[in-house]
């Protein structure tokens, strides 16, 4: 194999036709679809898991975000450097196959690390998954259609998390929670080939007219040699990655130390290798844009309660509210189905009427995040949970908004070839705190305030987080200072 076998995939036309570009964004939001689907179905599983396995609240959270957080963070602004010089359809269509195949995984895990590790893998896959995507849509859809286009791709966000709540609930209420993650798993391996074989490799910014043609960035070229090398080493990665999951003692006996040691010495040199290559890849993007840290760090403030709560939200129903596992997944689900797909919606509706109001990209997020915070706290609070429905649409739609908008925003602030690297860095931001600190967080606070409020504790603890979003509403209202002089057309 070599690097013209991915380098020599079929381009799209200038000007990609309009029912083809439409057939790849469909693709593309269903593969997205599947990305939550697999990251937010343990949402809907943890009381089962938690009794299975014999786990406290914190190392849920663990499970849902730091265990997936911190290699989908570090990996994720590497692969996109490959992707900005490589095949980005290949990219997601491994990241497809690799994290399908974790969730699957996850229904054979018999304790909390074989478990932890199972997540991990699922962050991996992830990893390639989503800035590629943000690339490619801004390749098939010109500048006056690409915040809508990206709305499109982004309703990925409820419509997978809602599906994965629904479905996991479903399948925990007819089997179990392990063939949950079997199901939905081996379906995220079947639609890979599907994407492969439809999705063309645009050519790099050729929708971007008003500005001077992209330089090209260097072809990564890989002899095969070197593809036989990485292979072989992925093939013994798997390999211990297989010892590490189901036999860490026999790696850890000799040597005298405990497995869970072992096992977090073999995480820490991927997770080392991770941010080796973010910062390599950050020094050749050369982002030193204020807005743009401005806008990554406001997304992740929100999106420490925005992770929170879609993973704690089922347990809080069930624990105050006294609803079953199948009852919480459909009520759970259509919140986010309703509110989820109308806030991504408006977001994307609001970013292409902006023109040439470049701070609107920050300020409407802002002004969403400040009402936000209050519809949350009148839900949490509500008695009745007919009422607390009605209650948390609003917040839920109010809560995505900011998608459409800033993500458009990240796309201009960088050159055309190296948005998906800009990408993965606001996804790095975004996602390594705001997924890997807010189930924790919530999870963490809940034990601390289970002496006090028993049951109850969730409930407060998720009302503690929802000042992450004044601090969201801050760091978003600075970036509209700057978005004006840091827009690249």
């Amino acid at each position: 194999m070599t690097s013209t076998h991915a380098e020599a995939a079929p381009q799209a036309p200038a000007a990609a036709p309009g029912g083809y570009r439409f057939v790849v964004l469909a693709l593309l939001f269903v593969v997205y679809a599947f990305n939550f689907i697999d990251r937010q179905i343990l949402g809907i599983l943890a009381p089962a898991i938690k009794a299975d396995l014999q786990l406290t609240d914190t190392q849920l959270g663990e499970l849902g975000g730091l265990a997936f957080a911190l290699f989908y963070t570090t990996l994720g602004v590497p692969i996109a450097w490959l992707a900005d010089r490589w095949n980005r359809t290949w990219i997601m269509t491994i990241a497809l196959t690799v994290w399908s195949g974790f969730t699957a995984l996850c229904g054979f895990a018999g304790n909390f690390m074989q478990l932890f590790l199972a997540r991990v893998g699922v962050g991996v896959g992830e990893a390639g998954g989503v800035a590629p995507a943000y690339s490619l849509i801004s390749d098939y859809f010109p500048p006056k259609e690409r915040a809508r286009a990206l709305a499109v791709y982004s309703f990925g966000i409820p419509v997978g998390s809602a599906a994965g709540i629904a479905i996991g609930g479903a399948l925990a209420g007819m089997i179990d929670w392990r063939a949950a993650f079997i199901v939905v798993g081996l379906a995220g391996v079947l639609i890979a080939p599907i994407f492969r074989l439809v999705v063309r490799e645009p050519a790099r910014g050729q929708l971007d007219a008003r500005r001077a043609p992209a330089a090209a960035l260097p072809k990564l070229k890989i002899p095969p040699a070197l593809w036989l090398l990485l292979l072989v080493a992925i093939a013994l990665f798997m390999l211990g990655y297989a010892f590490f999951v189901f036999r860490p003692e026999r790696l850890s006996a000799p040597f005298g130390l405990p497995p869970a040691l072992t096992t977090w010495f073999y995480a820490g040199l991927l997770v080392a290798g991770g941010v080796i290559g973010t910062w390599f890849a950050t020094r050749a993007m050369r982002a030193n844009t204020a807005s743009f840290w401005l806008l990554s760090f406001g997304a992740a403030c929100s999106s420490i309660m925005g992770y929170g709560i879609f993973f704690w939200m089922p347990s809080f129903l069930i624990r105050s509210f006294g609803f079953t596992v199948p009852e919480a997944s459909l009520y759970y689900a259509a919140i986010l189905l309703i509110g989820g797909v109308a806030g991504v919606w408006l977001g994307g509706v609001l970013a292409d009427m902006m023109g040439a109001k470049r701070s609107r990209f920050a300020l409407i997020p802002a002004a969403a995040f400040v009402l936000t915070l209050p519809c949350y706290v009148a839900g949490m609070l509500s008695p009745s949970p007919t009422i607390a429905f009605f209650l948390f649409l609003p917040p839920t739609a109010l809560g995505l908004v900011w998608l459409g908008p800033v993500i458009t925003a990240v796309q201009h602030l960088a050159r055309a070839e190296m948005r998906t690297t800009a990408s993965a860095l606001f996804l790095f931001i975004n996602n390594l705190i705001g997924l890997g600190l807010g189930s924790l967080l919530i999870g963490a606070l809940s034990d601390a305030l289970t002496v006090r409020f028993a049951e109850e504790s969730l409930r407060y603890s998720i009302l503690a987080g929802t000042g992450f979003y004044v601090l969201a509403a801050l760091l978003m209202a600075l970036a509209a200072r700057f978005l004006q002089r840091d827009w690249v057309d």
